[in-house]
This record gives C-alpha cells, structure tokens and sequence, in this order.
C-alpha cells in the first residue's frame, strides 16, 4: 500500500475501527478526543481526534520516514503545520484541504529555500527563491510554480530588474551594479527559422537575447510600471557582439566569467526541485 494510501485507509475510522487505537471515544465508540493508532501497514498517528476523523493538532508518521505535525480538519492537512520528507527536504507554512496553501517555507534537499505564498500545492504569488550553491535569489512574482511577472534576480556584485514570463526574463529592464551604475535595455525573444525540409516540425524555442539600450546613472524605473508581458517576436537578427545570451548578465564585460553557466544551473536546480515537488504530492499526497 503507498503512503498516500495509507492515510486514506484511516480516513474510514467514522465507520469502524482499523488497526490499532488507544484513546478517547465519543458517546458512539468513535475516535473522539487524544488517542494513538498504528495503521495496518506499519504507519502511526498521535494526536487529536473528533468524532472517528483526524482533527486538531497531530502527528502523523509515514513507515518510509516521513512525518507531519501539525493542524488537521476531517483526516486532511488543514492549518498550520510542518512536513518532513525522507530526502531532507521540508515544508512549514500553511495547509488547505491536504494542500501547501497561503504562506510558507520550503527547504529542499539541496540546500534551495523558497519563502512566500503557494496555491494548489505550487509557488504562487509573491515569494523569494534561494540558491544556495551561489547565493543567488529571485525575488517576485510567481504563478503556478513558475516565475511570473515584476521580479529582481540579485547576485554577489549586481542584480536584474525587470519582468519575467514562462520562467525566462521578457521585456524591459535593466542590470543594476554595486559600483553605481545602471544598464538598460530588453530581453527579446527570437524565432528560429525553420528548414524547409522541416515545414511540418514547429521551431523550438529560443532563450531570450539581451539588447542594450543605455548606461545610466542608478534611476527609480521599476518592472511594476510596465504593461504585463506579452510574448513578441524579434525583429530581424541581432548583431553580433550587440546581443548577449539571454542568461547573460556580463554585457560588455563588467562582470566576471561564470556569472551566467551559476544562472542557467540555479535555474536547473530549480526546475529539479519542482520536479521534487511534484513527485512528493504523488507520494504523501501533498
């Protein structure tokens, strides 16, 4: 039986009892008040019971290493409360319906924290994401788990400001560096060509290209003054030299080598834990 299963095992306690139980009971016999239960397959509860359902604060211990502490509301996750998952990981924060929900915090196994809002078990809203390889952080908008919308990605020695969309940076912004200066400029996103012996085959996709506009002094232009994004195809091609790649914060060479490889691998290393999540809410059913 999976570990998801074996929650939904208990949850038939309201007509009879399955597995062991030590504790309180209602005026029926139900599980009602403190009380202690081993499911068949090995896993454990302790905790608050009202009339046969989870219900209150509680601990629940999967057989594979797993536990919860914290609120539930008729057998599912519901308040606040922390999860601990057998790689390392962990979730505190707030829970609707056995859902990450509302505000909370995940610590994953290697090392990258996310802090701020989540709906239906994603990153959604407001939040700041982590790397702890670099020490990297993205500081915004999210939607459905994915960066959405006015952001800051703040490194060492600089960071970019401007809007994101589908995960990647779209649109205008700008590089703020610690040595008081400002580039401006677009990320773009071009359309490969197609082949003509490929007609019938869509173009992949390109990563967005950076074109400098200007080098200014710091100014007050912020992302949330802007127009939501919405994806445009680049006009014509762009001169070599002109146009970075689009995970390239190092135009014109102001920044150290290896600024953007750190990029694109936070931004593996992200993806891999929403993998991570995902694979969770499968297994202990969010």
């Amino acid at each position: 039986m999976s570990d998801l299963g074996s929650e939904d095992a208990e949850s038939g306690e309201a007509e009879k009892d399955i597995g062991e139980y030590e504790g309180d009971r209602d005026g029926e016999g139900r599980r009602h008040g403190l009380g202690k239960a081993r499911l068949p397959n090995g896993d454990t509860y302790e905790g608050q019971y009202e009339h046969g359902l989870r219900s209150g604060h509680g601990t629940y211990r999967f057989k594979n290493g797993a536990l919860y502490t914290g609120d539930y509301l008729e057998n599912k996750k519901h308040g606040k409360g922390v999860f601990f998952y057998p790689d390392g990981s962990k979730y505190a924060g707030d829970w609707v319906h056995d859902q990450r929900q509302g505000y909370g915090e995940y610590l994953y196994a290697n090392g990258d924290t996310y802090t701020g809002e989540w709906a239906n078990n994603k990153r959604h809203g407001q939040g700041t994401y982590v790397y702890k390889e670099t020490g990297s952080k993205y500081v915004g908008c999210w939607v459905n788990g994915i960066q959405n919308g006015p952001a800051e990605l703040i490194h060492l020695n600089h960071r970019f400001k401007g809007r994101f969309l589908n995960g990647k940076p779209l649109g205008r912004g700008k590089f703020i560096f610690d040595i008081g200066c400002e580039q401006h400029g677009e990320y773009i996103q071009p359309v490969q060509e197609k082949e003509e012996e490929d007609e019938d085959e869509p173009p992949l996709p390109l990563e967005p290209v950076w074109k400098v506009s200007e080098i200014t002094k710091l100014t007050p232009w912020s992302p949330d003054d802007e127009e939501p994004l919405v994806p445009k195809e680049a006009e014509g091609e762009a001169e070599k030299g002109e146009i970075p790649s689009a995970l390239d914060a190092e135009e014109g060479g102001d920044h150290p080598e290896g600024d953007a490889g750190e990029e694109g691998e936070e931004k593996r290393e992200e993806e891999v834990n929403q993998d991570e999540e995902d694979q969770e809410i499968t297994d202990f059913g969010g």
